[in-house]
């Protein structure tokens, strides 16, 4: 095999390869657990959450652009469900609110200033990560918000059918995305501005309206995971999703998109998520601290961007 065809089939099947790597590992070092049928639907369910930060994530990226908000956007999603359940709406009004609307609410700020200053979105979501959590803070109080329908939970931690709500959730979402980067025009447009910004401006597509639905489409999946993330906690807690972003660019860089913009699929950021939870799982069956997840963490995106940009050399 040669240079080319091994950068075609790591292309390809490279994160998946991780991923075996990674569960073989965890496999000869806790086989009496971490095989368990138990402990794989647990891995699952763990990387719910990743995955559905990372879906909204990897279109930031893929216009060569970042979303740091993300982690803020989780936690004030989850607290304004919350408090909207606490006063009295219905669980299902309360996360149309307070997980959907609030989540594109967010999203677009981001995107509007985006466009209106100019700057990158680095600076953007770096200021609003810090005010989406002040607000977040301020509204609770600093205190945890509980007390809200026991369905609630029940509904978004229980199974449906024999499947576990969170998973469904994650599966339904990255479904309905990988349909609009591969199958519609929306997704081709977004993909071309991330591939080359002043040639899909000169084509006719309108740069700042698709830079605002993708931090739309960001905020959305961290308002669901901020949702779930409530409702897994049975609590909405002010520090909640503190963190998040690095999962997520880790689970889609690691997943194959490039930081460069304009190259990336859905399926396979599902699969970086896989990984992120699986290696959270692994250190936890082996005691190790959790501190230690970040070094891997960051370990795994210094890697993984360094791989994409020599593959990329190599075509």
């Amino acid at each position: 095999m040669n240079r080319k065809q091994l950068a075609s089939f790591w292309d390809q099947y490279g994160t998946l390869c991780i991923l075996v790597i990674i569960v073989i590992f965890f496999s000869a070092l806790s086989p009496a657990t971490f095989t368990k049928p138990d402990n794989i639907v647990q891995i699952f369910v763990q990387s719910a959450i990743t995955i559905l930060v990372a879906l909204g994530e990897f279109f930031a990226i893929l216009i060569a652009g970042i979303d740091l908000s993300v982690g803020s956007i989780l936690a004030l999603s989850g607290m304004i469900t919350a408090k909207l359940m606490v006063a009295g709406f219905h669980p299902i009004l309360a996360v149309l609110i307070g997980g959907i609307l609030v989540g594109i609410v967010l999203g677009a700020i981001n995107g509007s200033l985006v466009n209106f200053t100019g700057l990158h979105p680095f600076i953007i979501t770096l200021g609003t990560n810090a005010i989406f959590r002040g607000v977040t803070l301020i509204i609770s109080g600093a205190n945890p918000v509980f007390g809200f329908p026991y369905e609630f939970i029940t509904a978004l931690t229980g199974n449906i059918w024999f499947i576990p709500a969170p998973v469904v959730l994650a599966v339904v979402v990255a479904a309905v995305l990988w349909f609009v980067t591969a199958k519609s025009r929306l997704g081709r447009n977004i993909y071309a501005l991330g591939g080359n910004r002043d040639a899909a401006y000169f084509s006719g597509i309108d740069v700042k309206l698709h830079t605002l639905i993708v931090f739309m489409i960001s905020g959305v999946c961290a308002g669901l995971a901020g949702v779930l993330s409530t409702a897994r906690l049975g609590a909405a807690e002010p520090a909640a999703g503190q963190g998040f972003e690095t999962f997520a660019i880790a689970s889609a860089i690691i997943g194959g998109t490039s930081f460069f913009g304009g190259k990336g699929r859905i399926p396979s950021v599902v699969i970086g998520g896989l990984i992120i939870g699986t290696i959270s799982n692994g250190l936890n069956m082996l005691q190790i601290q959790t501190f230690y997840q970040l070094v891997v963490m960051g370990s795994l995106i210094i890697a993984a961007v360094t791989l994409d940009r020599l593959i990329g050399k190599t075509r």
